[in-house]
């Protein structure tokens, strides 16, 4: 990435701002052919910084085709009908952009005073609105932000019923948020505090207007809901423990469900080294695969089988679903693909490392 020595001393904005107007992006969209067409959005940090871009499926495996740095971690990322990047700073990150990749500078947005951005977006109304998960950083306060899409516009703000909102899902003319419930303070930044007044829970939104249409929560207040994916009329969610005690970690369960009525768990899965922890989470033909990094592999659960045996990943984490019981995930220097039952590995340059989320491109 070629960059002007100026920029390289203006702190996180500026710097950034500044490096835009150079053109201080990866010009390398549309680069060589190559017999798969596999592309996939994510967000990375290398030995470079914090970047946002493109993968593509090359000889070598899968490269960095486009990238454009960003000013602290991004987490998740949505590719538009139009082919723009959409991309959020993690909590507490105060940032989102919307780029074409190797066409143009980024659209930069700040959040407000007051606000951070919480990792995740998703596009409603039928393209004319975005959602953003947020925090009042005075109350500790979930927020939805509602955004026009085309502009990039704040219009509004809801509360999410609960503190920590994560990841949202459209369900028909309702958002779906998954409030992590995991207290923490502003001077601290992402430190847990208090975990014993945790407050997960799962709440339904009308999409039209923010109002409260449900809310459920599960027995154990240490689990915190974070990720979701949809398979039918089932969508799954992947938490995190936040137990006190290594063993009530290495016996909570990663992964709960909801019917649109009923939240449930299944049976926990027993993995060496998972420790209640489960990073993103996908569709996978009639269940769902989960990344787990801390137990360095993928795991996957049907409703008729329950959990299989783990594949091994090193580092495990991003998800995306290609289908049927096909998907990629990103792992230590390597991607895994599963392509009719059949298990692919290929190389990630060694200095990059994917964040949380990645998506079809």
């Amino acid at each position: 990435m070629a960059t002007d020595e100026n920029t390289t001393q203006l702190p996180g904005r500026r710097r950034i701002l500044l490096a835009s107007l150079l053109g201080c992006v990866t010009p390398a969209w549309g680069a060589s052919a190559s017999a798969s067409k596999l592309r996939i959005a994510a967000a990375w940090n290398d030995k470079n910084g914090h970047h946002i871009g493109v993968l593509a499926r090359r000889a070598e495996g899968m490269l960095p085709v486009a990238s454009v740095e960003v000013p602290t971690r991004a987490h998740g990322v949505l590719m538009e009908a139009d082919g723009s990047l959409l991309a959020v700073a993690r909590r507490p990150g105060d940032w989102m952009l919307r780029w074409y990749p190797g066409r143009s500078a980024p659209h930069w947005v700040w959040a407000e005073p007051g606000r951070a951005f919480n990792g995740h977006l998703v596009v409603a109304g039928g393209g004319k609105r975005l959602f953003s998960t947020e925090t009042n950083l005075e109350t500790g306060q979930g927020l939805i932000g509602v955004w026009d899409a085309q502009s990039l516009e704040k219009l509004d703000e809801w509360d999410t019923h609960g503190i920590d909102a994560h990841m949202m899902l459209m369900d028909g003319e309702t958002l779906l948020v998954a409030n992590g419930g995991v207290p923490t303070q502003p001077e601290t930044g992402r430190i847990k505090r208090n975990l014993n007044t945790m407050a997960s829970s799962l709440v339904r939104l009308d999409a039209r207007s923010g109002a409260l249409l449900g809310q459920w929560k599960l027995p154990d207040r240490r689990l915190s809901m974070r990720h979701m994916a949809r398979n039918g009329s089932r969508v799954g969610i992947a938490m995190q423990a936040e137990h006190d005690l290594r063993a009530e970690r290495d016996a909570a369960p990663v992964l709960a469900l909801f019917d649109g009525d009923t939240l449930t768990l299944p049976d926990p899965v027993r993995v060496p080294g998972l420790a209640g922890y489960a990073g993103d989470i996908a569709a996978w033909d009639n269940g769902f695969a989960i990344g787990a990094p801390r137990a360095n592999a993928v795991l996957r659960w049907r409703p008729d089988e329950g959990w299989l045996t783990p594949l091994a990943l090193q580092d495990g984490c991003a998800i995306v679903s290609a289908g049927g019981p096909d998907f990629w995930a990103s792992g230590s220097a390597k991607v895994l693909g599963v392509e009719s039952d059949s298990g692919i590995m290929l190389n990630l340059p060694a200095s990059l490392k994917i964040d949380n989320h990645w998506v079809l491109a």
